[in-house]
């Protein structure tokens, strides 16, 4: 499982991209992907709402149990991805890529989000 070095992570197992003019995307890791198994519904804030790192905004329900959604930073949901509500497979099969899900407009980033290596070691312990 190769964790994209551009990223970081929170321990909720979420990566946030870096801003494009204060707007990051926020999606789950591989790691936690794999751990829920085959996800077959997804609750995602609302455009608009306000996030608080390590708060939950949302929930990933797959075959196997229903977890919260965390969001890794402070800010203002911009946009949701609409694609992943009506294919929650998509956060299996491509969750760096077309499985994203919210972009969020950063207030303020914690200080405790992880390198992609240090997830790496963190996600294996």
């Amino acid at each position: 499982m190769s964790n994209p070095q551009e990223l970081r992570y929170s321990k909720e197992h979420e990566w946030l991209s870096a801003a494009a003019d204060g707007v990051s995307t926020v999606g789950i890791t591989e790691h936690a992907a794999n751990a829920l198994g085959d996800v077959v519904f997804v609750q995602l804030p609302e455009v608009g709402a306000t996030v608080t790192a390590g708060e939950t905004c949302g929930e990933l329900e797959s075959t196997k149990s229903v977890s919260d959604l965390y969001s890794p930073v402070n800010g203002e949901v911009t946009e949701v991805n609409e694609d992943v509500v009506n294919d929650p497979s998509l956060v299996n099969s491509a969750p760096f890529e077309g499985g994203w899900l919210f972009k969020v407009r950063v207030a303020e980033e914690p200080a405790d989000l992880l390198s992609a290596d240090e997830y790496t070691a963190f996600s294996a312990g």
